[in-house]
């Protein structure tokens, strides 16, 4: 490994790594995982540099915070550790329930920092917005963690930039994690600028498209029957198709470069948050050690004017929304 990995500062003062690691990967989510190999991947996170590690309390039934535990036992000291409350169904079952009541807020903090055998959070994100609560009283309710010592900076995810504004007026927001990549650029309109408008940092989840960008998925047949991503409109057969030429531009400069399909697709999202003036630190998930040093390999590559205008092209052609229920996300809500 010989890219360094620099320290950036996202909203309300939190420095962290300029990449981190999306642990939602290691959940059968995607098809099976083995907890052991999920474990090498953390420690080999933290032996490289990548130190912003991202779970929920939702991920794998919890179970993905109980996996984070075992890495905290021996090196709390090294991570910045953010996880999330407010989804209260099964998502990749179709259930989309969401809660963001303070009784609930207070309840999910207490059964994370169980899980995940530590005292406090780095970075707690509201999950989603729960529609029946003011946004004041979710925010506020996260706000009286930070006072009690359980949770360091607060976070909101897939909220609009109505809903960011409202919540910095309540107490100080250190980021926003949204999906933004070359194939999700919904945030753009309005959320990204408003971010950058109010010194909150941007998290992208699924930077790497979930994983089609990287060339990986060239047919449902490359996916498992479990596979959440089946569920996916751009994951549809016919959709997929179509979706194979932004791949295809994506790979043609990454053999200009010399460098992989992964690398490129990260540092697009690099530039873009550049332009917008916004400070970005994706969080990339994987199951293998070989590729947290491929991603981190991204901080290093320059892209052209030219490339960049080649991407931004075969990505405004995406064909399919990025989730079945836009009201999920910020885009459905604006």
């Amino acid at each position: 490994m010989t890219t360094a990995i620099p320290t950036v500062n996202l909203g309300d003062g939190l420095g962290v790594s300029a990449i981190g690691f999306g642990a939602m990967a290691l959940t059968p989510i995607y098809g099976e995982v083995e907890n052991t190999k999920s474990l090498e991947t953390l420690n080999h996170c933290l032996d490289v540099g990548v130190t912003f590690i991202d779970t929920a309390n939702i991920y794998g039934g919890g179970n993905n915070e109980r996996l984070i535990a075992k890495l905290l036992q021996d090196r709390r000291d090294e991570v910045t550790l953010a996880t999330k409350f407010g989804i209260a169904g099964n998502p990749a079952a179709g259930e989309r329930s969401v809660r963001g009541d303070a009784a609930y807020v207070r309840q999910c903090i207490d059964e994370s920092l169980q899980r995940l055998n530590t005292d406090i959070v780095d970075l707690y994100y509201m999950h989603r917005r729960d529609l029946n609560v003011p946004l004041e009283e979710t925010v506020g309710a996260m706000a009286e963690l930070v006072a009690a010592g359980k949770v360091r900076h607060l976070g909101l995810s897939e909220v609009t930039a109505d809903e960011l504004r409202a919540a910095v007026a309540v107490h100080p927001i250190a980021a926003v994690q949204s999906e933004w990549s070359i194939w999700s650029r919904d945030v753009e309109r309005n959320v990204v600028p408003a971010a950058a408008e109010l010194g909150v940092g941007f998290v992208p989840y699924s930077p790497l498209g979930r994983g089609f960008l990287t060339g990986t998925v060239r047919s449902a047949a490359d996916l498992s029957a479990t596979d959440f991503r089946r569920t996916m409109p751009r994951f549809e057969e016919g959709t997929l198709d179509a979706n194979l030429a932004v791949v295809d531009v994506v790979a043609a400069v990454a053999d200009e470069h010399g460098t992989t399909g992964a690398q490129v697709a990260l540092a697009w999202l690099h530039n873009r948050a550049e332009k917008f003036g916004v400070t970005s630190v994706p969080i990339p998930g994987t199951r293998r050690a070989e590729r947290v040093d491929e991603n981190v390999g991204s901080l290093a590559v320059t892209l052209t004017p030219e490339q960049l205008e080649a991407l931004d092209a075969a990505g405004s052609a995406v064909a399919g929304d990025r989730f079945q229920d836009l009201g999920w996300l910020s885009a459905g809500r604006e």
